[in-house]
């Protein structure tokens, strides 16, 4: 429905002259005299006489009438929401003063030539119309209502928009015909037929379409009724709202399906929502059945729980018919308000529905107007043929006279009917007429006659040298030129009685208020139409969308939100995978790859942790990576240092003996000194393992190796030098030997000290070249952090094992050429046993070094130490402790010195 803002002398003609008027032949209309006229155009019949597609053009064109079957009560509902807007604007003094508005309506019957012959009529008074000149003695209405056709408003729309006429439309009508099943196909083309007879195949946009934004085709155009465009706009945020990221889209073939979706596909794409299919219903006749079907195969093979359609009633009507036939559910339907307002809904088909969600023009209530449709009566209104032909068709009779100066332009016979008194009383029981249950379009109606009303109260306000026009001026209320009032329209703010805000933007569009219904099944099988929702475009984008999804019931009524992916979020630890020729909403999982996470579900790629985290066993989340070196508290830790404490006491203890009995021929006869020297080597031995446990640091580091380098050279020049002493000792007792004077300490002590310095000389250098430090070793073992000594230079290390190894050698072959020497004075088949153990000791160390890491390396090297240093301790000293602590009947000179029985024979120590 459009207003249509009309002067009293279109620019460009002349000013009519006073006092002289044409006289129509057929008047057309109701009229309500006023200073100023709104005029109204509304489809009151349904069907015009009017030869179908057209004339021949071969005789004059017969006059186009009205006609119809049935009287359009929601036609006439409309024409009374303006007059009861009128009614309260003339009775609101402080509005409109000393002025009084009246009204003029005429019938479109649905016909574009007779809205256009209609809205010419009211221009110049003539049924055949002069356009530019009026010729009645009324005045020229100021704004027209209507239509609501969208063919009508197109045409209208582009006539006046020549002159700058302004025009608002207020609605569009919605064909809706009762649906019912079909048993055979001939009822279905039959069915088919009668829409092609209605006309209905021609429906091409409606009066929402985003066409009429352009002011470039349509500068004068204003509209009550939002723009498709934000309709679109607030499908796809519903879309966002609920998390669905797989739908479906079917649009009719028209410019109102074509144009809405593309916006709704662009907006859908870039909220990252992908489409599963694409439809296009096609135009209602008999050769769509076929593709229908095809498109219904479409939907049931989809995995999409979501139908977005963007369609009007007729173009989707045999799809609802043949998805219910199928007995098809589970898809949510999300509809356009082009079909998804409440109509009715046969029981076989409410089903299959139940829980779309569909978006309604906005409902406001007024108050009041119930009570306004039920005074209506002929006696309070004789030249409105309109309420005479309603009262007829309402209680079925025929009212004895039309009126003197408007007659009714039908040709309905009334032979058999009784006289209309007048006295018959309208109640609500016994017609939907006073239904006020749905006033959406009424609504909009009712906020397009404040809005013209706001605009001259505007022009009335006007103070003179203050005005918007040339030279300051304001416009004359009584001789309204179009483009003046056009200004004020286009300037208009207000809020109406329910504090609803109107006004309207550069495209000449209101703000976009939509209720969003849901359609829910009732227990008797019918379907209702509850309000859960609304989107409004004037407030911030998180506010736009409201709903009480409480009160949501969805398809097979469950209250739970339906879920509609292609696939479902991947868990925490897993990315997306792109399928390849699908759309991105359909992908694998798959897992995150070592030392990387993800902890979102939409996540298409992992991220690696920071160099101190990893992931946790999920790869959901970064957790601090494990600290690993060996340390008192771990078990292997702790059982080395227990080792080694007890080692290094027994060998302190084994110390203590030999200084005890320091005098006894035994422990004088192995050089007591060298004894001492090599006990005290071992007990640091030991303990110098201890160092290489707990968390390294820069001191520990430092001394650890160095440490055990030099006490291990220490303790093998120790065992050289006693290996020597056999041997000379040997080699002394010949007669004419000259090596007595090699029997004093001086030999031992070089041997030990010159061997000891070749150590501290390599370990001296590795200090001060390249000093070994704490590291965090962070690639070695994956998830853990290894916290070691980097000994900075492995030249300088397996120099100094080199050499500790070079002396081992010599005084295992020492020892092992001296082994065979006389009992009483030969250690060195013990010693040659202690060196065999210590050689292989470090070789097995070198293998288990380089194959192991992290703790068990220094494991290793303690297990080593302990083992080596165990070896020389056993293998030396335990025989001696035997004969000092268990035989000392042995630990006697007569002994050592060979001076003993055969049963008495000493096990050489």
């Amino acid at each position: 429905m459009a207003l249509l803002l009309l002067p009293l002398a279109p620019v460009g003609f002349a000013e009519q002259p006073q006092g002289c008027w044409l006289q129509s032949d057929k008047e057309m209309g109701a009229l309500q005299e006023g200073d100023i006229v709104l005029a109204g155009s509304f489809p009151v019949n349904f069907y015009s006489t009017r030869e179908w597609p057209g004339t021949p053009f071969s005789a004059a064109p017969k006059p186009i009438t009205c006609y119809s079957t049935k009287y359009n009560v929601g036609g006439f509902r409309w024409a009374q929401a303006m007059a009861f807007a009128i009614r309260e604007i003339n009775q609101n003094s402080s509005f409109l003063w000393n002025v009084t508005v009246g009204m003029l309506t005429t019938d479109t019957c649905q016909d574009m030539a007779k809205t256009i012959h209609g809205a010419l009529w009211i221009l110049s008074g003539k049924e055949e119309p002069v356009p530019g000149f009026h010729c009645q003695k009324t005045p020229i209405p100021s704004v027209i209502i209507g239509t609501y056709e969208s063919t009508g408003t197109a045409a209208i729309a582009g006539i006046l928009g020549l002159f700058g006429h302004p025009q608002v439309t207020a609605g569009q009508y919605v064909y809706l015909l009762s649906l019912r099943l079909f048993t055979t196909l001939q009822e279905s083309e039959s069915f088919y037929m009668s829409l092609k007879v209605c006309g209905i195949e021609k429906v091409s946009y409606s009066t929402s379409s985003s066409q009429f934004s352009d002011k470039k085709q349509f500068p004068s155009f204003l509209r009550t009724i939002p723009s498709n465009d934000y309709q679109a706009h607030g499908i796809a945020r519903l879309v966002v709202y609920f998390g669905w990221t797989w739908v479906g889209i079917l649009v009719s073939d028209e410019d109102y399906g074509f144009q809405a979706s593309q916006i709704l596909k662009k907006d859908l794409e870039r909220a990252g929502i992908c489409i599963a299919f694409h439809e296009t219903l096609p135009k209602p006749n008999f050769t769509s059945i076929l593709k229908v079907n095809r498109i219904l195969e479409v939907i049931k093979g989809s995995s999409a729980k979501i139908v977005l359609a963007f369609t009007s009633g007729p173009f989707l009507r045999h799809l609802m018919i043949e998805y219910a036939r199928l007995g098809l559910s589970g898809k949510t339907w999300i509809g356009s308000e082009a079909w998804s307002m409440p109509v009715y809904l046969p029981k076989e088909i409410a089903g299959s529905f139940s829980g779309t969600l569909g978006f309604a023009i906005h409902e406001g209530q007024m108050p009041g107007f119930t009570d306004h449709l039920l005074k209506v009566n002929p006696l309070n209104s004789p030249n409105d043929m309109f309420v005479q032909r309603f009262w007829e068709t309402a209680f079925g009779c025929q009212w004895p006279k039309l009126g003197k100066n408007l007659t009714m332009d039908n040709t309905t016979s009334s032979i058999g009917k009784s006289h209309c008194s007048g006295d018959e009383k309208l109640e609500p029981s016994n017609s939907q007429y006073p239904d006020d249950s749905d006033l959406r379009y009424t609504y909009n109606i009712y906020n397009a006659v404040y809005a013209v009303a706001h605009a001259l109260l505007s022009m009335q306000s006007c103070v003179p040298g203050e005005g918007p026009f040339a030279n300051r001026t304001c416009a004359a209320l009584h001789n309204i030129k179009p483009w003046q009032l056009l200004h004020y329209l286009k300037n208009v703010r207000f809020k109406n009685k329910l504090g609803e805000e109107m006004y309207f933007d550069h495209n000449g569009d209101p703000p976009a208020t939509y209720d969003i219904i849901n359609w829910q099944l009732t227990d008797d099988g019918n379907m209702r139409y509850v309000k859960v929702g609304k989107f409004d475009s004037s407030l911030p984008p998180d506010q736009e969308l409201y709903f009480n999804a409480k009160a949501i019931r969805w398809n097979l009524q469950i209250t739970k939100v339906p879920r509609s992916v292609c696939t479902e979020s991947c868990a925490p630890g897993f990315r997306r995978a792109a399928q390849k020729g699908r759309p991105v909403c359909c992908f694998d999982c798959v897992p995150c790859a070592e030392g990387e996470v993800s902890n979102d579900t939409e996540s298409s790629a992992c991220w690696q942790c920071p160099n101190e985290l990893w992931p946790n066993e999920g790869r959901s989340k970064c957790l601090p990576k494990r600290i690993e070196y060996l340390s008192y508290e771990d078990p292997l830790g702790s059982i080395l240092a227990g080792l080694a404490s007890l080692s290094s006491t027994l060998t302190a203890a084994i110390l203590c003996v030999f200084i005890k009995y320091r005098g006894t021929p035994i422990v004088k006869a192995n050089n007591r000194e060298l004894t001492y020297f090599l006990l005290a080597g071992l007990v640091l031995g030991f303990l110098c393992s201890l160092l290489f446990i707990g968390e390294p640091r820069t001191i520990t580091c430092l001394l650890r190796q160095p440490a055990f380098g030099i006490i291990f050279v220490f303790c093998v020049s120790c065992v050289l030098a006693k290996t020597i002493m056999v041997v000379i000792a040997f080699r002394a007792t010949k007669p004419d030997s000259n090596t007595r004077r090699w029997l004093g300490p001086q030999v031992p002590i070089a041997t030990v000290c010159l061997c000891t310095l070749g150590q501290v000389l390599i370990c001296v250098s590795w200090l001060l070249l390249c000093p070994p430090y704490p590291q965090k070793n962070m690639n070695l073992k994956i998830g853990t952090i290894i916290l070691q000594c980097n000994e900075c230079s492995e030249i300088a290390f397996w120099c100094m094992l080199g050499y500790m190894g070079l002396l081992a050698c010599v005084s295992f072959l020492v020892a092992f050429l001296a082994r065979k020497l006389p009992d009483s004075f030969n250690e060195a088949k013990w010693i040659t046993f202690s060196m065999f153990l210590f050689l292989n000791v470090w070789m097995y160390f070198i293998l288990g070094y380089l194959s192991t890491q992290g703790k068990y390396m220094v494991a290793v090297e303690i297990f080593a130490i302990i083992c080596s240093s165990a070896g020389l301790l056993f293998c030396i000293f335990f025989p001696k402790c035997y004969i000092i602590l268990l035989r000392p009947d042995l630990n006697t000179k007569e002994q050592l010195l060979g001076k003993r029985t055969p049963g008495n024979k000493m096990k050489s120590s």
